[in-house]
């Protein structure tokens, strides 16, 4: 299955037909398509009504730099902060990651939106992607906040996704410019970075986000393409049964097996569920490229919405308000 981009606030009427295709089974939301609160719920609506089949609606909306619905919506500080108050006062510091990724969740889902793609479990180690989206650099410090984040959206009732897998935060390389490769044998990996995907696992996370990073000494390809990382580490070794998604193929590193088919090839050859396609211009490309595939139509169902409460229900709970200005702070 695609989750595809979509150019502006509106949806024109090519987009609509992309909606209607077998494999396009959702639309990740950026700030290009974002004006207002009422503005990106009617959106979201729009997609559901041009589609032949549900439509799993997402947007990165992490907090910090990566927030792409700002004005109406809380000024969500990034992870970092989180991990620098960590060292004095661990529980205050773990219960208030829980309560931003609530408030993060309940108002994403309060615009009809399903799904934002967090927490980021990275290691913060200079990884130029990265930086203060990681909680920490300690990889023990980040399994304690990932459980809590998970716990946080889980209570909104929005699927947790966990990226990006095996771990981008130890390269300096950002994906989305450069190819980017870490030389570390799969033993330190274990014992470092995907520590915390194992605490996300066992929290019960519901997704898992490829990384465009290559690890040389374990499999040739990015991991997003890697048999190996996905199959025989994520799925057999570290027992993950949710939902894999690829990272978009419209960056730099995802460049590295070829056109547009294939690296959508790649990715679902690799055991990807779901590959994010989030340049408009690579849609009806990659829409063709997919035709004669048996894919799996089932994959996203789990993660569309859980039964949001709305603006009206949300401005109303005093659990909103609380967290709100809990968090002002570190914002």
């Amino acid at each position: 299955m695609l989750v595809i981009g979509v150019a502006g606030t509106e949806l024109t009427a090519q987009e609509r037909d992309w909606l209607q295709h077998d494999a396009c089974a959702g639309v990740i939301l950026f700030t290009r398509n974002f004006a207002s609160r009422d503005q990106v719920a009617e959106l979201s609506a729009a997609i559901r009504a041009a589609a032949r089949r549900p439509q799993l609606v997402c947007v990165d909306q992490e907090g910090g730099r990566v927030q792409r619905f700002r004005e109406g919506y809380s000024a969500l500080p990034p992870l970092q902060g989180f991990g620098k108050l960590y060292a004095d006062d661990r529980e205050a510091a773990l219960k208030l990651a829980e309560e931003h990724a609530w408030l993060m969740a309940t108002e994403v889902q309060a615009s009809g939106v399903d799904l934002s793609f967090a927490p980021v479990v990275d290691l913060g180690r200079g990884n130029l992607a990265i930086g203060n989206r990681a909680f920490s650099e300690d990889p023990a410090v980040v399994a304690e906040f990932t459980r809590a984040y998970v716990r946080g959206m889980h209570a909104a009732g929005m699927a947790a996704t966990l990226k990006h897998f095996p771990g981008h935060g130890s390269v300096q390389a950002d994906t989305h410019f450069d190819d980017a490769v870490d030389p570390r044998p799969l033993d330190e990996l274990r014992a470092t970075d995907l520590v915390p995907f194992v605490a996300g696992i066992d929290a019960k996370a519901d997704a898992v986000m490829m990384a465009h990073v290559k690890y040389p000494a374990v499999a040739p390809e990015p991991a997003g393409y890697s048999k190996l990382w996905i199959n025989d580490v994520l799925r057999s070794e570290m027992g993950f049964r949710g939902v894999v998604f690829s990272d978009d193929i419209g960056m730099k590193a995802a460049f590295s097996v070829g056109g547009v088919k294939a690296r959508i090839d790649a990715h679902y050859d690799a055991g990807c569920d779901v590959v994010l396609v989030c340049h408009p211009q690579l849609v009806e490309e990659s829409l063709e490229a997919v035709k004669g595939r048996t894919l799996n139509t089932m994959a996203l169902t789990g993660l569309i919405g859980r039964g949001a409460m709305g603006w009206d229900g949300l401005l109303a709970d005093s659990r909103y308000g609380s967290a709100r200005s809990r968090l002002e702070g570190l914002a």
